[in-house]
């Protein structure tokens, strides 16, 4: 699980002039349509979040069956993870400008048909594309999901509708590694890994047939322009850090990657100057400057990108370690993960709901630190058992850690937003699930660094388990320490954070409609 869907708040009902779609085209009470249409963006985004899970349990597999490098096996994983992080905001605001709709329908065909070239992948290097083109349209397809919700359901059933996605994201967790063991072991026709990509050809086809049907077409009346400039540089950025960071232990750390990583500061340099400027000219830059003078608002981007890195750590070296270093079959290691994602959904549920009303900032500190216990809880076990460790042996630490995760990312939005202009709140919360994606893709980069930075190059079978055991705990001890830093982050984020009530009625809360129709793009 690599990827948290981080949901926005639910917005009052908006003015009549703040859709393209009039009052009197939302779907009424009793028209059952807009129930089908909740049920395509559902499985939709339910696709999108078990396919970044299914895929992680099958990495070993792919590694032997394709030989892939490495590199490449990184690249599997961080090539989504930079394409759906470089085109949520783009995304989101095409969907504003061409209609949601048409970008969802036009999201979930090319997610489909990236599906299928994973799925027939000739070799590592098509995968690795196809990967990052499936993310890309995870991107136009995603973002839509919340739009058409609100576009279809007045504000009273909402309250319903995101309990249900609540539900949806703690299926996803526990669903995805065992449905992606399950592809893998029985290797169906033959296919060995194959089918973990092909299992969305019928649903996503099923998808655009049945959305082109249901679903209501709404846009944005005064959408933002693209800044596609600012897009462009923050990719380039991210690659000039990312691709040395993936490929410098393989080629032996060359001049030319240290080069690319300096040259990465420049261009993030240049996009604060281009955005600033941006912001000053038309109102529309891919990334709201001002926000970042709301120490909260700083502070909780920062957790966000640090605690995007620390799993995209810890889940590609924990499946390494599981499969390559224990030698496990991907349904024990799939099974194994079970205690952990029904820790996480359990936890969120409880902290949204019960915990941080009464608690505040101090749940999720709890949540950082119940994270850092338990890895630490982990690589105690690791040391101890050795090789021989077992599944039940391990659901300890994961239960501590998955509690610890859900502690934190449930009710992170509402914090990091808490001191944020209202006028400013759809462009925030574009930007959280930006920044978390970014620091999930820099995390699987840094892989190559904390974790086959301590693996020999030319390893005999029985030095494999040792050696990739000992980089496992290594790759712990800095998730640990990144999550005390999380800790400390924390205490710049509001004590109490704002509690958003279903339905409010009071307009003096509303935000301007161009803006609310910006909330719902993140």
């Amino acid at each position: 699980m690599t990827s948290t869907e981080t949901f926005p708040e639910t917005p009052p009902e908006p003015s009549p002039e703040s859709s393209s779609v009039p009052r009197t085209g939302q779907a009424a009470p009793g028209d059952r349509r807009r129930w089908f249409a909740l049920a395509i963006v559902m499985t939709a985004a339910f696709m999108d979040l078990v396919d970044v899970t299914i895929v992680n349990i099958a990495i070993p597999s792919i590694q032997q069956d394709a030989g892939a490098s490495w590199s490449q096996i990184q690249w599997i994983t961080a090539g989504y993870a930079l394409a759906f992080a470089a085109g949520l905001v783009t995304g989101g605001r095409l969907g504003d400008i061409h209609g949601r709709k048409r970008l969802f329908l036009l999201g979930i065909g090319g997610f489909t048909l990236a599906s299928a070239l994973c799925g027939f992948a000739a070799n590592p290097e098509m995968l690795v594309a196809s990967r990052i083109l499936q993310g890309a349209m995870a991107a136009m397809m995603v973002p839509q999901v919340l739009s058409i919700v609100h576009a279809t359901f007045p504000a009273h059933e909402r309250g319903k509708v995101f309990g249900l996605f609540g539900a949806i994201v703690g299926l996803g967790a526990v669903s995805g590694p065992l449905l992606g063991a399950l592809l893998t072991e029985w290797n169906l026709f033959g296919l060995e890994w194959r089918p973990i990509f092909l299992i969305n050809l019928p649903v996503g086809i099923a998808g655009l047939i049945l959305g082109s049907r249901f679903i209501t077409e709404s846009k944005a009346p005064k959408a933002l322009k693209l800044d596609l400039v600012g897009v462009v540089l923050v990719t380039l950025g991210l690659l000039m850090l990312l691709y040395p960071l993936t490929r410098g232990r393989e080629l032996g750390w060359p001049v030319w990657g240290y080069v690319s990583m300096a040259g990465s500061l420049v261009v993030f340099g240049a996009l604060v100057a281009y955005e600033r400027r941006k912001g000053a000219r038309d109102g529309s830059p891919l990334i709201e400057l001002s926000l970042f003078r709301v120490r909260s608002f700083a502070a909780g981007i920062a957790v966000q990108t640090v605690f995007g890195i620390a799993l995209g750590v810890f889940f590609l070296v924990w499946t390494l370690y599981m499969q390559t270093g224990l030698g496990w079959s991907p349904l024990r290691a799939g099974l194994t993960g079970v205690p952990f994602s029904l820790a996480v959904s359990t936890a969120a549920g409880l902290s949204v709901q019960k915990l941080v009303p009464r608690f505040g900032r101090k749940v999720l500190q709890t949540g950082a630190l119940a994270m850092a216990v338990g890895v630490l809880l982990y690589i105690w076990e690791s040391q101890r058992y050795g090789l021989g460790i077992t599944s039940w042996q391990m659901a300890l630490p994961l239960v501590v850690m998955g509690a610890g995760m859900g502690l934190i990312f449930a009710p992170l939005t509402d914090a990091v937003l808490s001191d944020v202009p209202r006028e400013h709140a759809g462009s925030a919360s574009g930007l959280i699930n930006t920044v978390q994606q970014m620091g999930n893709a820099l995390g699987l980069g840094l892989v190559a660094v904390v974790f086959f930075g301590r693996i020999g190059d030319r390893l005999t079978r029985a030095e494999v388990g040792p050696a990739f055991a000992n980089a496992f705990e290594y790759a712990l001890g800095w998730v640990a320490l990144v999550m005390f830093a999380i800790f400390l982050l924390m205490f710049a984020l509001p004590k109490s954070p704002a509690q958003h009530v279903e339905g409010d009625a009071d307009p003096s809360q509303a935000a301007p409609s161009e803006e609310r129709e910006r909330e719902l793009v993140a």
